[in-house]
């Protein structure tokens, strides 16, 4: 069993729901009855927004956890346990694909170049490629970094985060759940970190147009010795 696969009935409490985040990727959804695709949608809760709201929503995770608990929670959402750099395998063309969570970090650089040649085949004319990672430009400044700890159950449970052996090639990305001063589960995975720059010179060698870049899901201007994260909006 995977982390998160462990992680699954844990994950709202910890990374809620964000209707800023959903208010921005509604300015690039389209009108309801649109096809969306989201890349890496864990248990699926924006997915399932979008087709409450009327859209054409499809969520793919790598974790048949998160996809159990998906289709499960949000019914009218379809949801697909398949990796990512496979999504050609669905047959439709979407309005717009989105991957939010820093999960872009997890696909190693050749990975992310079957991702990206996916993704634009699968993506309408003047359709919208939507994403969020951490900003990479700040971490990789440091040696290593501890998220700080999200209490969860009355706090009885603790769940935490830290980036270690930080290098522009590969980051060491430590997760664990305390409860009771037991550990329930402990993991570490590697991140492959890309920075701003990086990602514009292969999207746009992939075919897209920059639509926007941002330090955040209002629209925050991105400024690489600061921000937190980096969102980025391309165009087909």
């Amino acid at each position: 069993m995977s982390f998160y696969t462990e992680f699954a009935p844990f994950y709202s409490q910890i990374f809620p729901f964000r209707e800023e985040v959903y208010r921005f990727l509604q300015e690039y959804a389209g009108a309801p009855g649109s096809k969306l695709l989201d890349a890496g949608c864990g248990p699926g809760f924006y997915c399932g927004r979008f087709a409450l709201d009327g859209y054409h929503a499809v969520g793919v995770d790598l974790d048949s956890g998160m996809i159990a608990a998906a289709k499960e929670d949000f019914p009218l959402a379809a949801f697909h346990c398949m990796d990512m750099t496979a999504i050609e395998r669905i047959p439709s063309s979407f309005q717009m694909i989105y991957s939010i969570g820093n999960v872009l970090a997890h696909l190693s650089g050749g990975q992310l170049s079957l991702f990206f040649a996916s993704l634009y085949e699968q993506l309408a004319e003047g359709g919208f490629w939507v994403f969020q990672v951490v900003n990479w430009d700040y971490f990789l400044t440091l040696q290593e970094y501890t998220f700080p700890v999200k209490s969860i159950a009355s706090g009885s449970m603790e769940f935490h985060r830290r980036y270690s052996r930080i290098s522009p090639e590969q980051v060491t990305f430590e997760v664990k759940m305390i409860s009771g001063g037991k550990m329930i589960f402990h993991e570490e995975s590697p991140l492959y970190p890309l920075c701003e720059d990086a990602f514009l010179s292969r999207l746009t060698a992939a075919g897209f147009s920059v639509e926007g870049v941002y330090g955040g899901f209002e629209h925050q201007s991105f400024m690489n010795n600061r921000s937190s994260a980096l969102v980025m909006v391309f165009r087909k």
